[in-house]
């Protein structure tokens, strides 16, 4: 791939857009609720199309588009089964307490909810997710200028993390977030020429069905059996692991994409906030997952004319992960190809950009301020905050070089992510819905969550992964894996939640009015049309989704 004067100017325009952005907001930062909380008052469509921004990274854009080339049209699943419903439960029964509560954050929550053993647990457990998870970005993204444009690997490290820095430490939160909108319309802008160019060379979506095996191109029709599709999954667990324990886990509990609701101007913008980002990522696989789909179809002998082929690793094997960059090189011309990688670099980048000042903002608030250094001016938690952005940025690049000695890094991280996400989300169902719950009985549940995903991860093994303790049970794929791990870590943390709160004494009502669902005054709507209403359009955006799972049974 070589890039022209043309797609280096665009490249070029890009890093100076979203620098300016950050010197313009940084005229708006008086404080450190600015720098870190924006003040609540960001418009409704701007923390719409960032909170799909935030989770539209390196494993989203990338990722997505390799999954579709491995597992075919079932990837769909991360979005109409892994997605949609839990954003619209998000929206429709946490968001009023997230918001009502005045927490700046999802460990304050739980603080105000539980206790502060729970909150410091949840608040470290996050921090050192976050900036691995940028981390890991941070290396995806200079390792893949590296292939594909023979960059020095050191350079657009650097580079990189330099731009989210310049822009994050002077605007703060407020500048990821704009830049985050101006990444997501690149991101769709940048991509769809290449759909639009590339399914029409394939034939159409008949001519993709008729060359590919039907297992590819249905998402539920042969799931009644693991052996019969590629994800080698059943729908049951598929159904319990990925669209209830690590769907809501992530979009309920997860503060890198629940920040960006909680930043909205009042209670209806913060709760339409996943609402309205449903539908946009409701139509994703347009972008991310149909790209996968075309080019494994391109790879069959009636379609090989067409020239395409997804590259090989050095063992041999279809390198799915360079999927997208390859399709972007044998189809962009100059230009259209700098708008293409400027899309890429924007995906890491707004996935870099939201972990960082998710990170930020859990160690100023939740870290620093509660167990360090209280009760100091205002002043000091903004120059902390400036300072732990710059550090978050450090740390990240450090995780990059680590990431670089260890092959299996990312899948460690996501394997992380499986152990926290999991159980959390059985501790939040329950403190806000049962208000017997008690913050002993949170705290034990977490831990004992996390320790039943790692004995299950012990005793099982996929694709050469886990089977550490001893090999028990094999099974047929790792995702199939993270969703069983998933899975029994929620149901370790549900059982024992109850156990113990049964035993120990809860927080009386008057301490959890606004925190638990029977004792929240529920927002009224009697005096909006029923398009501005969550419920009316929680209920259609369902409808759609189910819809489509039919359309491609």
């Amino acid at each position: 791939m070589k890039l022209h004067v043309a797609d280096y100017l665009i490249i070029l325009v890009y890093f100076a857009f979203v620098i300016t952005v950050g010197f313009i907001i940084k005229k708006k930062i008086k404080s450190s609720n600015d720098f870190l909380s924006s003040s609540r008052n960001i418009p409704l469509w701007i923390t719409s199309l960032a909170f799909i921004s935030a989770n539209l990274g390196a494993q989203e854009v990338i990722g997505m588009v390799a999954s579709g080339a491995k597992y075919g049209i079932m990837t769909v699943h991360f979005y109409w089964v892994g997605a949609i419903f839990a954003m619209v439960f998000l929206g429709v029964f946490m968001m009023p307490f997230y918001y009502g509560s005045r927490a700046r954050s999802v460990p304050e929550y739980l603080f105000m909810r539980f206790d502060e053993k729970t909150r410091g647990l949840n608040a470290i457990s996050f921090a050192v997710m976050t900036v691995f998870s940028s981390g890991v970005s941070l290396y995806a993204l200079a390792k893949l200028l590296e292939i594909i444009l023979k960059w020095d690997f050191d350079v657009s490290i650097w580079l990189a993390a330099g731009i989210v820095m310049a822009y994050t430490f002077l605007g703060g939160l407020t500048s990821a977030v704009y830049n985050e909108v101006l990444q997501f319309f690149l991101i769709v802008l940048g991509l769809s020429p290449l759909v639009i160019v590339a399914l029409q060379d394939a034939g159409g979506w008949a001519a993709i069905k008729a060359n590919l095996q039907p297992e590819l191109t249905h998402a539920w029709k042969y799931m009644g059996n693991p052996d019969a599709n590629p994800m080698g999954l059943h729908f049951m667990s598929l159904i319990f692991g990925l669209g209830f324990v690590m769907s809501f886990g992530y979009w309920c509990t997860d503060f890198l994409v629940v920040q960006r609701a909680m930043i909205a101007k009042n209670m209806g913008d913060a709760q339409r906030t996943p609402i309205v980002a449903a539908l946009p990522k409701m139509l994703m696989p347009l972008i991310v997952v149909l790209p996968g789909v075309i080019a494994i179809a391109l790879m069959q002998p009636a379609l090989q004319s067409k020239g395409y082929s997804i590259p090989v690793s050095a063992d041999g094997q279809l390198d799915y992960t360079m999927t997208l960059p390859s399709m972007i090189a044998h189809y962009y011309p100059s230009g259209l190809l700098g708008v293409g990688i400027t899309a890429l670099i924007a995906s890491f980048m707004s996935g870099m950009a939201g972990n960082v000042t998710a990170f930020n903002s859990v160690f100023t608030y939740d870290i620093y301020q509660s167990y360090f250094v209280k009760n100091r001016s205002d002043k000091h938690y903004l120059l902390v905050g400036k300072f732990i952005t710059v550090a978050g940025i450090l740390i990240s690049i450090a995780t990059a070089y680590l990431a670089k000695g260890f092959n299996n890094i990312n899948d460690f991280l996501q394997l992380v992510f499986s152990f926290v996400n999991g159980p959390l989300f059985a501790t939040f169902l329950l403190g806000m819905f049962w208000k017997r719950t008690t913050g002993h009985g949170a705290f034990w549940g977490l831990l004992a969550g996390t320790a039943a995903a790692a004995l299950t991860h012990g005793l099982t093994v996929a694709e050469g992964k886990g089977g550490w303790i001893a090999e028990l049970y094999t099974i047929k794929s790792g995702m199939g894996q993270a969703f069983i791990v998933a899975g029994v870590s929620w149901i370790a943390n549900f059982v024992t939640t109850i156990t113990v709160s049964l035993a120990t004494k809860p927080k009386p009502d008057h301490e959890l009015k606004g925190l638990v669902y029977s004792l929240t005054e529920k927002p009224t709507y009697t005096q909006q049309k029923w398009y501005r209403r969550v419920v009316p359009l929680g209920i259609l955006l369902i409808v759609l989704t189910i819809l489509l799972n039919i359309i491609f049974f």
